[in-house]
């Protein structure tokens, strides 16, 4: 029997306290908007206790975004009275305002940070959630470090908070201890117990990635009766993080036929809120990281392409359209085979090219890639007609490509509070171009400048830089996305000087929109 699991999203609570990650109220507001289009079902908005800022924006969130009943507004507070109060009063607006609290029952907890007896902890909780039921109906209780607990005293205080009224009881991994068998065991023995002493109450995990599991966890305890779990888009948070969202919803979406459970989310807008998330926080996303990083989707080896081109279920299990992406890419390197070169030769019009003619252009292609790393559409015009002016000068098909794409020839960029200014010559075919620029920053006025020369309406949406090597010869690689004309388009480049690495990815992409838009027809 498929049944719904709850998707509790933390991404506004626990994956702020990530240092350096932390959101102003406008931001907090933005990326609650995105989670209510991802479609959870509730939404931690933050520790409104903590300082003013964070409970105006938890207060912000309330008003603008739980103002209808398809989303739980719920915020954070220790098993005290100042904080409940925080909690209420900052959530209160919401349509369905849920308080959540959370208090530990492990014998570290108990006795190394709070100094107390277990009796003494287990009374301070039922107070606490008897408190919170008097001004909301719904309250969770979380109980802090579950999984390194004593059994019993863990079921005696679920029991406890239980008969006070708490409406959901959320088992954390605080330090991601568990594994996922001995998890899934303990699951399976609270639910069996829960269920029989009050089964309106929810079960709940929240899942730390210390050991690298948090996502095994989460789905060992969803097998064995979890019916909610908390989870942050990316995986962030405390320390190595969280249970990641988009990996835990794609997994019982992949495998459904295992966990026997669906949720609610619409995961056409997980590739959104990852990278809404990562942009506002200044949290990169590593490239291989699971669903999300830039990788997840991208083919470049040549045995796995020529495998994809035949069958795409033979490397691949989820479509990218699924959470969001436009299609699998192929990446164009040196590892890229012949029938990964041919399709996209073929894409691009070449449909008719002989073995000889074949096998030239992908000695040049190889050349090319051995120097460039990744290789464009434009790049393989170029080749093309570089090929087809040595070999086939009158080939009637051949048209002058290379006079439509855009070359960096020297740039010089100018740095400084007051007035950053940037100068770009370039080439498009045989003609040079120049223009120089200022803007509020060396980037956005490098930019101004190829877009004047240029002179096409693009907007930049996304701009990251990271290093690919170490030493004073470190790489840097740059990535972008702009728009044109409601299109997105990707663009990569890699150099030790990270303005040059700017301005050939921002070439690249505006030569990808050269061979979309701008090329005559073949």
């Amino acid at each position: 029997m498929t049944r719904k699991i709850w998707v509790f999203d933390t991404t506004l609570r626990d994956g702020e306290q990530v240092p350096g990650a932390k959101l102003n109220l406008y931001e907090k507001l933005e990326v609650a908007q995105q989670l209510k289009k991802l479609q959870v079902d509730i939404i931690e908005a933050g520790f409104p206790a903590s300082s003013t800022g964070d409970f105006n924006a938890v207060k912000e969130i309330a008003k603008k975004v739980g103002n209808t009943d398809d989303i739980i507004i719920t915020a954070l507070a220790r098993a005290v009275k100042s904080d409940i109060d925080s909690v209420f009063n900052s959530i209160k607006y919401a349509e369905k305002p849920l308080i959540h609290m959370v208090l530990g029952t492990s014998d570290i907890h108990v006795e190394k940070k709070f100094g107390k007896s277990k009796s003494q902890i287990l009374d301070i909780g039922v107070e606490a959630v008897k408190y919170a039921k008097t001004l909301l109906p719904d309250v969770q209780y979380s109980t802090e470090d579950a999984s390194r607990s004593d059994f019993e005293y863990l079921w005696s205080t679920i029991e406890a908070v239980v008969k006070a009224g708490a409406t959901i009881i959320n088992v954390p991994d605080t330090v991601g201890y568990a594994e996922p068998e001995e998890f899934g065991h303990l699951i399976y023995k609270l639910n069996d117990r829960l269920k029989n002493l009050n089964d309106k109450v929810l079960l709940s995990v929240h899942c730390h990635n210390d050991l690298g599991m948090a996502t095994a966890n989460t789905l060992a305890a969803i097998k064995n009766g979890a019916d909610k779990v908390e989870c942050t888009i990316n995986g962030i948070g405390e320390r190595a993080g969280n249970a990641a969202l988009e990996e835990v919803v794609m997994s019982m979406n992949t495998r459904s036929a295992i966990y026997q459970a669906y949720t609610n989310v619409n995961t056409k807008e997980i590739m959104n809120t990852s990278r809404l998330v990562s942009s506002l926080m200044g949290l990169d996303v590593q490239v291989n990281k699971a669903i999300t990083g830039d990788n997840a989707f991208a083919h470049s080896s040549g045995i796995h392409q020529d495998g994809l081109l035949k069958s795409r279920d033979a490397y691949e299990i989820i479509s990218p359209t699924e959470v969001g992406l436009e299609d699998m890419e192929l990446v164009l390197t040196a590892r890229s085979g012949r029938h990964a070169v041919r399709n996209a030769l073929e894409k691009l019009g070449f449909n008719h090219l002989t073995e000889t003619q074949f096998e030239g252009i992908f000695t040049a292609f190889l050349e090319l890639a051995d120097a460039k790393k990744e290789v464009y559409n434009h790049d393989l015009y170029v080749i093309v007609e570089n090929y087809f002016s040595k070999h086939d000068s009158t080939n009637q098909d051949l048209t002058n490509y290379s006079e439509h794409f855009y070359e960096l020839i020297d740039l010089q960029v100018i740095s400084n509070p007051i007035f950053p200014s940037a100068s770009v010559k370039m080439k498009k075919g045989n003609i040079i171009l120049k223009s120089s620029s200022v803007g509020s920053g060396p980037i956005d006025a490098l930019y101004s400048a190829i877009s004047e020369i240029c002179d096409l309406d693009i907007k930049l949406i996304e701009y990251n830089i990271n290093s690919v090597s170490r030493g004073k010869e470190a790489l840097g690689k740059v990535k972008i996305q702009v728009e044109y004309k409601g299109e997105k388009y990707t663009a990569k480049a890699t150099d030790t000087d990270i303005m040059k690495a700017s301005a050939l990815a921002y070439i690249n992409a505006i030569n990808s929109i050269v061979v979309e838009h701008l090329l005559p027809v073949k």
